[in-house]
């Protein structure tokens, strides 16, 4: 899953980003409300963390404009020091979807971003399970049946938008988009290779051919895997 983390405070956007990367997420980090748009633009984030109190264009302005114009539509999270119940009220009109207060743990601001990201997704707990396949974002682990998966990050993160989107084929482009972040090369091979190492770990726990390859189209998680 892709987060763009709209913090104008250079160490705590720094902070944030690590925290989430090491969950498994991709996150880009801007610095500014018209980057953000201008991003939401052309990238198909997930999620937002948005500062309210942004230089020139604000929290609320950026909220505003990308619910009127990002296709498809992130949820937004915003993440400010503005705690009085006039601003939390105004984001979640403007269209936020959830509002952390700083300051704030690490832990918590996890939660809530892995509970806004199982909104209309199939998953409806921190846990979801395909089948054999059984995967804890909370605890960050994986397994088949009684094995337990020795998955990297971006493993794990790979994982967790096949189970999200089961039985659906997904592009490598599709794939690129959610999994990897802005520093990713498009005309690699990182997405077959990553693929490649998953498949062969579920292998290794006894999901033989879980992950197909829908030939010209991308990759499918098989229903009920």
């Amino acid at each position: 899953m892709r987060i763009l983390v709209v913090e104008d405070e250079t160490d705590l956007a720094m902070a944030i980003a690590t925290g989430l990367r090491n969950e498994g997420y991709a996150v880009d980090i801007t610095h500014t409300g018209e980057d953000a748009v201008d991003r939401t633009a052309y990238t198909p984030y997930d999620l937002l963390l948005l500062d309210l109190s942004l230089p020139g264009m604000d929290g609320l302005e950026v909220c505003t404009a990308v619910r009127a114009d990002a296709d498809p539509q992130p949820r937004i999270l915003m993440v400010t020091a503005r705690d009085a119940l006039d601003d939390r009220v105004g984001g979640l009109d403007r269209g936020a979807d959830d509002y952390l207060v700083k300051p704030f743990d690490l832990p918590e601001l996890l939660a809530r971003v892995r509970a806004l990201l199982r909104r209309d997704a199939k998953a409806q707990s921190a846990t979801i399970e395909i089948g054999g396949l059984r995967l804890d974002a909370a605890r960050h682990e994986a397994s088949h049946g009684e094995v337990g998966l020795s998955l990297t990050a971006k493993e794990f993160a790979l994982l967790r938008y096949f189970m999200l989107h089961p039985g659906e084929v997904l592009t490598a482009e599709r794939l690129l988009d959610h999994v990897w972040d802005e520093h990713a090369d498009p005309f690699t091979n990182t997405v077959r290779v990553t693929v490649s190492n998953l498949r062969r770990k579920l292998r290794e726990a006894g999901g033989d051919d879980l992950i197909e390859t829908v030939v010209g189209s991308g990759y499918r998680l098989r229903d009920g895997a």
